[in-house]
């Protein structure tokens, strides 16, 4: 499956880009046509501070960010983005005057969940979000229902790369968007013309990464 990767390198930073893989792949929300294989970029030092350089670029300096909220394993970028965001003069209204970065953690019915020692970095808090991939906006749904559970406010939301533009009315700041992959498709699992023409799932994708079938 690897051996048919494309290479594909951010408008906005050659340094910055994505292991692409054709096929048929299964998230929990849709069926796509294209996985995008992030693992590098979020865990090598080179590549996840500069995505954070470019992701820090589309915020003003107006803007508070008290906590990163990070999905998908992005705490390495989550550490780069708090840096670079605080060197660009992102305001911190926490007593420490510096940001937190905190995971979400899920329960046995897949609902997300703070544990009493991280509710702190949340309650009262100004949130970015941080994820590695957007699809249909549904996980992105959910976690502003759960920080907005937690009494947090979420201020701003960053992907790596995002196929929608919005979600509940918040821009999604993203490096790459739909229009830079090639025939990027996504459609709802009942609907989807892959399983129509009889094509096999090749894996079942999330931001953490895929497991064949």
């Amino acid at each position: 499956m690897e051996g048919r990767s494309i290479k594909i390198h951010a408008p906005a930073s050659k340094k910055v880009s994505l292991k692409v893989i054709p096929g048929h792949f299964a998230t929990s929300h849709s069926h796509i046509n294209l996985y995008i294989d992030l693992t590098t970029t979020k865990s090598r030092l080179s590549e996840a501070s500069e995505v954070a350089r470019v992701m820090s670029m589309q915020y003003v300096n107006n803007v508070v960010i008290d906590t990163i909220v990070c999905l998908d394993n992005c705490e390495v970028i989550g550490g780069f983005l708090a840096q670079e965001l605080t060197a660009a003069g992102i305001r911190s209204m926490n007593a420490h005057k510096t940001m937190y970065i905190v995971s979400p953690e899920y329960n046995t019915n897949g609902q997300m969940i703070f544990r009493d020692c991280n509710q702190g970095a949340i309650f009262n808090k100004k949130i970015l979000l941080l994820v590695a991939s957007v699809t249909t906006g549904d996980t992105i749904r959910r976690s502003l229902e759960c920080i907005k559970y937690y009494g947090g406010e979420v201020n701003g939301i960053s992907a790596i790369f995002s196929a929608v533009n919005e979600v509940e009315d918040m821009k999604i700041n993203s490096i790459f968007r739909k229009k830079d992959l090639p025939d990027y498709q996504s459609h709802n699992i009942n609907e989807c013309p892959l399983c129509k023409a009889g094509q096999k799932l090749d894996a079942i994708v999330n931001g953490y990464g895929y497991m064949r079938l």
